[in-house]
């Protein structure tokens, strides 16, 4: 082994990170920017010589990805499907093998990006036999294979360790995280949970001080003319200001919700009632008015049902700072009194028959 195939194998690794993440990434996936046809094509080449498969298969999962971030319909979430599946295990999986064309429709219309991802590791072999011709089998084996093991290995990471370990400096809805260590691996790929805040952005290091190469060298190249529009998050994002979506309110809410134990509170709700008086008009009024039962449920101020306050704490112990926090409560304790409603109007329901 010589300095000069390691200098390759360094050389093709930062050239190949830097094409997943300003090519199948920010780019194919996100849209975070413009370009010409034939940088399109050319950055969809350099890309594909990375071995992770089309490039439309690639941004098609990674869209699939973020529309179901950890939940089950993720293709690669730790949270649901295991550390190792998510970082390997998902891309052998028979299932996940074909393109899904439907979730990429603006690239699918250019038939050269189809003939392309048809023809997946075709970019690949040629570098890869490029680096035999030039370097012979210390350059295939260390400059290509060792190289092309360690992008797959640093890429992969995004997938597994960036929704495990680090920072959550954004409410997302998902397991999403801040890893320094994987941004220096990656080119700045690592600012995870930056990124599923505000996906559309080309600057995934938000702040100053997150390290995001990529984003350097395609500011770089729209100097040059070779990209344009390149798209930065607002400052509301970025400090944390924006009112997050009605979808990332729910699912953010019901994660918390889950939290408590509605079992036990809706059993001493249940208890709490049924020595009152007036427990049998109570149930005929949770039979009959089943529209309206979960603000009737609210309005009894039940000693075992949490507050809005005590649920805005809780969630406020466990989030990032998020101007929709109150929005967020108010939704965790509407789906809390809807769960124990439910198990009331079912005990209701067996009573009146």
């Amino acid at each position: 082994m010589t300095l000069e195939v390691l200098v390759l194998c360094g050389a093709l690794y930062a050239m190949r990170i830097f094409a997943i993440g300003a090519g199948y990434h920010r780019y194919f996936a996100h849209r975070a920017y413009k370009t010409s046809r034939i940088v399109q094509f050319l950055l969809a080449v350099l890309a594909q010589s990375s071995a992770q498969r089309g490039i439309l298969w690639w941004a098609a999962k990674h869209r699939r990805h973020h529309r179901h971030a950890d939940t089950d319909l993720d293709v690669h979430s730790p949270r649901q499907h295991g550390f190792l599946y998510a970082h390997l295990g998902w891309i052998f999986t028979p299932r996940h093998h074909a393109t899904d064309y439907g979730d990429i429709p603006d690239f699918a219309r250019f038939p050269e990006l189809v003939w392309l991802d048809r023809h997946p590791y075709l970019p690949a072999a040629l570098l890869g036999l490029l680096t035999w011709l030039t370097a012979g089998w210390p350059g295939l084996v260390v400059g290509f294979c060792w190289s092309t093991v360690l992008v797959w290995h640093a890429t992969f990471a995004i997938n597994s360790i960036a929704h495990v370990a680090g920072c959550r400096r954004y409410v997302t809805g998902d397991d999403s995280r801040n890893n320094w260590f994987l941004a220096i691996l990656t080119m700045g790929e690592g600012w995870h949970n930056n990124h599923h805040a505000y996906q559309a952005s080309v600057r995934q290091g938000f702040r100053w001080w997150e390290y995001d190469p990529t984003f350097y060298v395609l500011k770089l190249l729209s100097w040059l003319g070779l990209v344009w529009d390149l798209q930065t998050p607002p400052e509301a994002v970025v400090r944390g200001e924006q009112r997050l979506g009605r979808k990332v309110i729910e699912k953010v809410a019901r994660q918390l919700a889950v939290g408590w134990p509605i079992e036990g509170i809706a059993t001493r709700t249940h208890e709490a009632l049924a020595e009152t008086p007036v427990w049998s008009e109570l149930q005929s009024r949770l039979v009959a008015a089943r529209g309206q039962a979960e603000a009737f449920l609210a309005e009894l101020h039940l000693p075992h049902v949490p507050s809005l306050e005590e649920i805005r704490g809780y969630a406020e112990a466990r989030l990032a700072r998020t101007a929709s926090l109150d929005d967020i409560a108010r939704r965790t304790r509407q789906i809390l009194l809807e769960s124990i409603l439910a198990r009331l109007l079912k005990k209701a329901e067996a009573a009146t028959r």
